[in-house]
Parts: C-alpha cells; structure tokens; sequence
C-alpha cells in the first residue's frame, strides 16, 4: 500500500504592505507639521529680533494681538492694528495681514485695511480704502518686483494754518522693480504709477475744471538702493549726496479737456529744495496758460496771454504735428510743445518766465 502525502497548508498572504503607505503618509505629516512649526517659531524669533534692532535705532513697531497661523502651507501673520513711531513722524493702520507660502519663502504678500492715520511734524493725514493688497518678490540679491494696488482711495492732510487738502481716486496701482543693468552699479528701481479718477478739489481752480484727473507715471529713481526706514531728512540728505536723482520717462496727466504730457529729470539741491527741467507738451495749453498768468496779471489779461501763447505755439508746430502727429486718444486734440518748466533756486518758471506766487520751499 503506498502513503499518499498530505500538501502543506498554505500560508495566508501578509497584510501588513498594505499599511505601509498610511504609515509613510503619518510620517509625512508628523514631518511636515514639526516643520511648519519651527519655521513658525523661527519667524516669531525673526521678527522680534527685527523689532529689538530697530527699537534700538529710535523706530518703534506694535503689531497688536500678533498672532501666526497658516498651517499646514502658509506662514500667515495677523496683527489687528499696526502702528509705527519714531522722532520725526508716526502712523496707524487697522488690521494687518501677511502671508508667505513656506515652500517660497521670498514671495508675500500683504493685506491692510482701513483706516490709516499719519502724524509728520505739523501735517496730519488720514486715509480709507476699500481694498489694499500689496505683493513683493524677493531674490538672493535684492528683490524681483514689488506692486500696491488700492481701490476707492479717499483722504485729507492737515496743517497748522493751511488749508485742508482732500484727495479721492476710483483705482490706483504702483509698480517697482530693479532696472535692467543697473541695479547692482547704480541701485537705479523702475517705478509705475497709475492712478484713475482722482480728485483734488484744491487744484481744481488752478486747472480750470472739476473733472476727475487719470495720472500714469514712468520713471527710474537712480540710487534708490541706498534708502532705508530711517528720518525722512537723514535718507534724503544721504540720497542726494550719493548724486540720487529722478528721471521721468513719460508723466502723463488728462482731466477734462485738459491734457500734459512731461519728460525730464529732478533732483535736490544744496538748500535740499527740488531742481530741475521738465520739458512738457499739453492740451488745452490756452487755458492752462491763461489760468497760471491770471494770477499774475488778472483773469483778463490772463486769458489774452493764453491766448496769444496757444497760437503761437500751434501755428509754429503746426507742420510738424501733421506730419507726426501725437498718439492721443480719438478726438483728443494734438498735444503743443510748451516751453520748459525749470526748477532752480527755489523758483518754479516756464521757460524764461517765473510763475507767480509760487516759492518752491525745502523737502526737509
């Protein structure tokens, strides 16, 4: 008789591969978490190390109910009003936001809302929003861009026995970034500025009309690396000596009827008052004309000197505005070349001709 032999029994498959995923996962967490929460603390100890040095310089900053959140991506800090002081001047603001990405740690971002109060030696100024966010990108060697972007700007200076001034805007956007080839040798930022719809019923008079002004400004602010949060005299004194200046690629200004188009450089003299040329070309050049000798001469004879200036300035150029004309917008009227605004001693002219009443003081 032959034995017959029994198969082993069959091992069940193990289980525990399946569990070895969910453990990487946990692992991962537990990881990412202990991280997020040192790069936190890192941050808290950061910025108060930041707020000791610049107590220590005489400027002083109060984030209130700081917090930080933003787990598991962000670093998110939340401050419920922010406020800053030093000698010369200080200011408020509401409740403040920044947010940074923890795997781009050189890119943030800043929310602020309303309302921002600021105190300058005599002046005072308060001003609202509706919306306010702010953005950088930062490098190894400086900063890539930084933009502000604000919506339904409204607010008014104050001075000892001045005249309020009050200023509105629908929408404003501002722009910087290094300039190409220059930043490392000169510390030269682009600058771009455009606001729509503002107002400034002050001026109105001055310009002729109450419409609503649209302003755009390309400029390039040489030496502007060399700037810090210091005194706003101590920073300019140091800017102007290291030769900083303003170089204004296209300023462009349309309210109503009126239109000025400007190009030129500025800068800051010994007295530290603004210096200059500004070659301008305009729109409405009669009435503008007109307005500024008014009130030197009389609105009559004001407006006959307008006159006869914007004749002879179109009649001059008249040729060469049809042989290239100006890229205005359709029906806008060319834009006629204006004598040169110069800036010097303190003393604002057009062309060989001093504006009256008007005393350029010093900036600090």
């Amino acid at each position: 008789m032959t034995a017959t032999k029994t198969p082993a029994a069959t091992r069940a498959p193990s289980r525990k591969g399946l569990f070895v995923p969910f453990i990487l996962l946990a692992t991962l967490v537990v990881l990412w978490s202990a991280a997020w929460f040192w790069v936190r603390d890192r941050a808290a100890h950061e910025m108060d190390s930041w707020l000791g040095r610049e107590a220590a310089a005489g400027r002083t900053w109060t984030c209130a109910d700081r917090s930080i959140a933003g787990y598991p991506f962000r670093i998110e800090l939340r401050c419920a009003t922010l406020a800053f002081a030093r000698a010369d001047s200080r200011f408020t603001l509401g409740p403040v936001t920044a947010v940074v990405q923890v795997y781009q740690p050189r890119q943030g971002i800043l929310e602020v809302a309303g309302p921002f109060h600021v105190e300058q030696g005599d002046l005072t100024g308060d001003v609202t929003w509706t919306a306010l966010n702010a953005s950088f990108h930062g490098a190894s060697e400086g900063f890539v861009r930084a933009s502000l972007v604000v919506d339904a700007l409204k607010g008014t200076v104050r001075g000892q026995g001045q005249p309020d001034i009050a200023f509105d805007a629908q929408h404003l956007e501002a722009h910087g970034r290094p300039t190409p080839g220059r930043f490392a040798t000169d510390g030269a930022v682009d600058l771009s500025l455009r606001v729509a719809k503002a107002g400034v019923p002050l001026i109105d008079p001055f310009v002729g009309n109450t419409s609503p002004a649209d302003i755009a400004l390309d400029a390039t602010v040489n030496r502007a690396a060399i700037l810090r949060t210091g005194t706003v005299a101590r920073e300019l004194e140091a800017w102007r000596q290291a030769g900083g200046g303003l170089d204004i690629a296209l300023l462009s200004l349309a309210k109503g009827d009126r239109r000025v188009q400007a190009r030129g450089s500025l800068g800051l003299d010994a007295a530290h008052r603004p210096e200059g040329q500004i070659d301008l070309r305009a729109a409405g050049v009669e009435a503008i004309v007109g307005q500024v000798m008014g009130q030197r001469f009389g609105a009559e004879k004001g407006a006959l000197i307008g006159n006869l200036v914007g004749q002879f300035l179109g009649g001059g150029r008249r040729a060469r505005a049809e042989a290239a004309p100006d890229a205005t917008a359709p029906g806008d009227p060319a834009l006629k070349a204006l004598p040169p605004l110069r800036l010097a001693d303190g003393r604002l002219m057009l062309g060989p001709f001093p504006i009256p009443n008007v005393e350029i003081p010093p900036l600090y």
